[in-house]
C-alpha cells in the first residue's frame, strides 16, 4: 500500500490511463481490421482519414511508434488505392 497521498493519486491516476490507453489501442485495431477486410472502395475511402487520425493520435501519445503509425497509414493507403 502506497505510505504517500501524492503516491495513491499518482496509483488512481495511472488506472485510469491504462484503461483509456488500452481502449484506443483496441478501438483502432478494429477499425484497420474493419478497413482492411473491406471491399468497397467508397465505404474504404471514408474509413481512411478516421483510421489515419486514431493512428495519428496513438504515435501523438506514444501509444505506438511514430514511425508504426506511418508504415501502417502507408499500408492502408496503398491497400485503398488498390481497390475498385
Amino acid at each position: 500500500m502506497a505510505n504517500h497521498k501524492s503516491a495513491v493519486k499518482r496509483i488512481r491516476a495511472n488506472g485510469a490511463k491504462k484503461d483509456r490507453n488500452r481502449y484506443q489501442a483496441k478501438t483502432s485495431r478494429n477499425a484497420l481490421k474493419e478497413l482492411r477486410t473491406t471491399t468497397d472502395k467508397k465505404e474504404a475511402e471514408k474509413l481512411l482519414p478516421e483510421v489515419s487520425g486514431m493512428l495519428d493520435k496513438m504515435a501523438k501519445k506514444n501509444l505506438i511508434h511514430k514511425n508504426k503509425a506511418a508504415n501502417l497509414k502507408s499500408s492502408i493507403t496503398k491497400y485503398v488505392g488498390a481497390l475498385k
